[in-house]
């Protein structure tokens, strides 16, 4: 099996070298300027962070890459996609406020913010792939419009996942609202009854005429003619249209490999991953939790499968930081250095399925070269 290369710089500064300096020498070591920039609609899929959490990627990371890119031509726009719970980017409006108070605009990150799936979450392209699990994802129209893709992740733990790294950011992130409803769920969308209040907007939106307003003026849905798109998850305002039952760890990694194959398929790509911050839970949360691990660097490679291994990998070997944060509370009796992490602090997820999914699917390798830099 060929191995991928997956370039590596730490922390350490110096008044000649700072922070932007090395993650600016680190992509253009790992091939950035070898894809084919110039007059590229270029998607940064980032993730903005829900406001309340203070462990999302700062902006000034972002700005360095857009100019970067800019200057060899391309035409580089921040992106991510509506999210399917109600929380502050539900939406278009909501999140593109919720990115600006987190520095994401277009002064402090010196480039456009386009919400990939636009207003509602239902502006999104079905990307053919026959997939085991996934035959068509649903990514979101500005990001499968996009010419290169580019992510940039910050590597954390995840509540379903085990991790968020360069898959969870491209398979989750990228995905419209109907498709999170496909990665999560295993059920159809169901109706909440004490919350629909008889909108109708469901009934007047569903392509597949599967949802009517019984007699009490409640939504109903006829489950022969629901094909599970989750539409009516997207367009509810009062969640009484909500998802089905969730879908197992392990499924969801399968799926979440799949969806990335979709987002990257046929186009030029490259990753970088910072292992900052490390918090237990991903940047949905309005809030984190103190970090799990010393801050370790920047990887960054054209293969998102070795990356996530690279860092997954570091991450467990790293020593845990005795504080007060999830992990040392709930194991403060273990000698966790060369632990998985990961399942400790989740134990019902299986992120390494995901990997070697992902892998057999050939998005990428988990077979790697760190190459520090």
């Amino acid at each position: 099996m060929e191995t991928s290369k997956v370039y590596y710089t730490d922390l350490r500064t110096s008044p000649t070298s700072n922070l932007l300096d090395k993650m600016e020498r680190l992509v253009k070591r790992a091939g950035i300027e070898k894809l084919p920039l110039k007059d590229s609609f270029v998607a940064i899929k980032i993730h903005f962070g829900e406001p309340g959490n203070l462990a999302y990627l700062r902006p000034n990371y972002a700005a360095r890459m857009a100019n970067l890119l800019r200057t060899n031509g391309a035409r580089p726009f921040l992106t991510d996609c509506n999210t399917l719970y109600s929380g502050r980017r539900a939406n278009a409006v909501d999140h593109l406020q919720s990115a600006m108070e987190n520095g994401y605009n277009p002064i402090s990150a010196q480039c456009q913010v386009i919400i990939g799936d636009g207003l509602k979450g239902t502006d999104c392209r079905e990307i053919p792939l026959n997939g085991e699990y996934c035959a068509a994802p649903k990514i979101g129209t500005a990001i499968a419009d996009a010419d290169i893709i580019i992510s940039m992740n910050h590597f954390k733990g995840h509540e379903q996942a085990g991790f968020g790294g360069a898959l969870k950011n491209l398979g989750m992130g990228c995905a419209s609202v109907a498709g999170k409803l496909e990665l999560h769920s295993a059920s159809q969308p169901k109706i909440d009854t004490e919350s629909c209040i008889g909108c109708n907007i469901c009934v007047k939106h569903c392509a597949h005429n599967a949802v009517h307003l019984n007699a009490g003026r409640k939504a109903e849905i006829d489950y022969a003619k629901c094909v599970g798109c989750g539409q009516c998850v997207a367009l509810c305002q009062y969640d009484g249209a909500v998802m089905g039952d969730e879908d197992t760890s392990e499924r969801l990694n399968y799926k979440i490999a799949e969806y990335s194959l979709a987002v990257v398929k046929d186009k030029p790509n490259f990753h970088i991953s910072f292992i900052m911050n490390v918090s237990p839970e991903c940047d949905c949360w309005n809030h984190n939790d103190a970090a799990i691990i010393p801050d370790l660097g920047i990887l960054a490679s054209t293969d998102p499968v070795a990356l996530d291994k690279a860092c997954a990998d570091m991450v467990i070997q790293a020593p845990i930081l005795h504080t007060e944060n999830r992990l040392s509370s709930e194991h403060e009796h273990d000698d966790l250095c060369g632990h998985d992490k990961f399942h400790l602090m989740h134990p019902n997820t299986d992120w390494l399925a995901g990997l070697r999914h992902a892998e057999k699917i050939g998005l990428g390798t988990m077979q790697y070269e760190l190459v520090k830099i």
